[in-house]
């Protein structure tokens, strides 16, 4: 099944000759599938595979499943039950208790446009929810708003070419569904990751019209999206939960894979009593299983190739990398698959390295090709930026030196070996999941009253400040800092070695009101807030500022570590500088009273033109007079981008001159 054509998956197969549907269960008795209009098809077996032909299909009809198996402690056979295929194309809702499969006409114009070819080093990360990322924009039109074509509006993306992003990742597209306890409550889940199958876009995220037109109509507006993207040179990589289903533990809405073969497409404890569950959503699929792993990589490849996309971040892969006995392999024979699958080839494999069972953290285990969400980074530049300065304000001196900044800026080296370099670190501050970056800055704790649950979800261990005062304020210097330690945030994460991913928003100032875990409440909480606002606009220029100074030097953004004596293509040779312009110490790294450095970076051409700057770093709320260094093959240094407001940047300063740095902040010198 490995080599498996797209045109051969399980599913329905429309052809010039008699449809076939074919589905897999290893345990199942009997299987029929049940086209509404047209009638029941019994299934013939073959091994695992059940296949028939159903003459007269057409897209628009809507179809599901029945099975019938075995009665046992993992089995949930009943042979009166809908079940929805799990490659279905087109999913909706059947009635108030089930889901039904719908044939799609997969045709589509592509007009000639083609997957753009962003090299990753140059690669700028915007995570951002359909729905909220243009629900209250007024330049996209009503109807289009919170939707795959409000995405594609040409309003957004004049946003996202504004501030750099080259790369649009959606949060979970797969349809998905709400989970049984928020439903009772009220409540609906904004993420989507609680997946009802791996191959339909959810319908919701679809405008009103191609809702009402169907599935197909669905479809081709997502198809749309992509095309209008690819056209403006922007990639779109699909969050994708591959990791467990929306059927939820034991008791569960039983509508497909445990249905068909629960026994074997879900992980048990050892007594066979229980899921052994390692994703806290009830179940984890068990990617042991052949045909569980087919249909993970037959759904990358439908989307890669039918739809166009062009990568995916795979939510808690750890969970798709444990063997028979649970236990992850970095070797896992699906993760070789992702990998190396030809038909994958061309797409960006981006991995959140971990996910909750034993010995689940595993960042820096994913091997060649991926990239990693890298957690170590962000909890760094936050300790640095500003549980430090907390530190320091309340007790003279902060815990930590700058010696663990230093290696987030270079590359995240001690987590990545040298073989997969700087870019195998996807670098962030803030994800959906989270604080957004304003509310990092001005709270000291999580306010996640709304959700329900006494405000005992969401992690405890933010590693945020709120400069004073909790919450919002018009206080003009509380502002004001606020406003400085985000852009020292946004400044380290977008002049770091690595692939530098924003959440969509933080370049507006968005707001959750303190709330670091917003997937079940009201919208009114989430959208990005597109209204007219001085503090929103000068944070979107000053992404902006970042990204095209980040792309002007390709000194910042290396492809590969440098190895000691050797000349490495592709790598940034660094000098590290104390505040007297003199060479780094070893105390200088490690004293939290030093907390300055300034490190001269040279790139080694393989691509583009030599290229060299000074990047200062001063992590102190105290005022400090930096001297440049003075090097023979520097005339002088003209600042070009700066933290601190109102700083000259056309003045050429020479070698040695003191530059005074007023408060905690980062500054990037061209080189003259």
């Amino acid at each position: 099944m490995h080599e498996t054509a797209i045109d051969e998956t399980p599913g329905f197969l429309l052809t010039a000759d008699v449809p076939r549907f074919s589905v897999r269960s290893a345990t199942a008795t009997a299987v029929s599938v049940v086209v509404d209009g047209l009638g029941t098809f019994p299934l013939s077996r073959s091994g695992d595979v059940w296949a028939g032909a159903v003459p007269g299909v057409v897209p628009g009809d809507t179809y599901h499943l029945l099975v019938d198996g075995p009665a046992g402690p993992r089995d949930e056979f009943d042979a009166t039950r809908p079940l929805l295929d799990p490659y279905a194309r087109g999913i909706v809702r059947g009635s108030a208790s089930r889901w039904t499969g719908v044939v799609v006409d997969d045709a589509f114009d592509w007009g000639g446009v083609e997957k753009p070819s962003t090299p990753l080093d140059r690669a700028v990360v915007y995570e951002a929810n359909v729905r909220t990322l243009t629900a209250t924009n007024p330049a996209v039109p009503e109807d289009l708003r919170g939707t795959y074509a409000g995405i594609a509006h040409e309003s957004t993306i004049a946003h996202l070419h504004r501030i750099g992003v080259t790369t649009l990742e959606l949060l979970p597209v797969h349809a998905f569904d709400t989970e049984r306890w928020l439903r009772d409550a009220g409540r609906e889940n904004a993420w989507g990751y609680n997946t009802l199958g791996f191959f339909a876009p959810h319908a919701a995220h679809a405008s009103p019209r191609a809702r009402a037109e169907g599935a197909s109509a669905v479809l081709r507006e997502f198809k749309g999206m992509v095309r209008l993207l690819h056209a403006a040179g922007i990639q779109v990589v699909l969050d994708v939960v591959y990791n467990h289903t929306a059927e939820e533990g034991l008791g569960g809405p039983t509508t497909s894979l445990r249905g068909i073969d629960g026994a074997n497409r879900y992980r048990w404890t050892a007594d066979g009593a229980s899921y052994y569950d390692t994703t806290g959503c009830g179940n984890t699929l068990d990617t042991s299983v052949e045909a569980t792993a087919d249909l993970i990589v037959d759904s990358l490849r439908y989307w890669a190739r039918e739809v166009q996309v062009d990568g995916f971040r795979f939510d808690l892969m750890a969970a798709l990398g444990r063997d028979a006995d649970h236990v992850f392999d970095p070797a896992h024979p699906l993760l070789e698959r992702i990998r190396t699958d030809p038909a994958l080839q061309d797409t960006l494999v981006i991995a959140e390295p971990w996910d909750v069972g034993p010995d689940g953290w595993r960042t820096g285990s994913f091997g060649a090709r991926t990239s990693e969400w890298n957690d170590g980074f962000r909890n760094t530049v936050r300790q640095f930026w500003l549980t430090d300065i907390a530190e320091e304000r309340r007790h003279g001196a902060p815990a930590t030196g700058i010696g663990a900044l230093a290696g987030a800026l270079t590359g995240s080296r001690s987590l990545f070996d040298t073989a997969r370099g700087p870019l195998a670190g996807i670098n962030f501050v803030t994800a959906h999941d989270g604080f957004t970056l304003l509310d990092l800055v001005s709270h000291d704790r999580k306010h996640n009253e709304a959700n329900g649950e006494q405000n005992r979800d969401g992690s405890n261990d933010n590693r945020s400040f709120n400069h004073g005062i909790e919450g919002d304020t018009a206080d003009r210097g509380v502002r004001a800092a606020r406003g400085r330690s985000m852009r020292n945030l946004l400044g380290t994460l977008m002049l770091s070695a690595g692939v530098p991913m924003l959440t969509a928003g933080d370049e507006r100032s968005r707001t959750q009101h303190g709330n670091n875990n917003a997937y079940v409440v009201s919208e009114d909480l989430t959208p990005v807030d597109w209204s007219d606002d001085e503090d929103a606009e000068s944070m979107t220029e000053t992404v902006a500022a970042l990204a095209r100074l980040r792309a002007a030097h390709p000194a910042l953004r290396p492809t590969r570590f440098g190895v000691e004596g050797q000349e490495t293509p592709g790598a940034s040779r660094m000098s590290w500088y104390g505040p007297d312009g003199n060479p780094m110490t070893a105390e200088g790294w490690d004293q939290p009273i030093h907390r300055a450095l300034q490190y001269f970076v040279e790139s080694t051409p393989e691509h583009e033109p030599f290229d060299r700057v000074l990047v200062v770093v001063h992590g102190s709320g105290r005022t400090r007079d930096i001297s440049l260094p003075v090097r023979e093959d520097v005339l002088g240094y003209r600042l070009a981008w700066s933290s601190e407001k109102h700083r000259d940047h056309e003045r050429l300063r020479p070698a040695g001159q003191v530059f005074s740095a007023y408060g905690p902040g980062i500054h990037v010198f061209e080189i003259v």
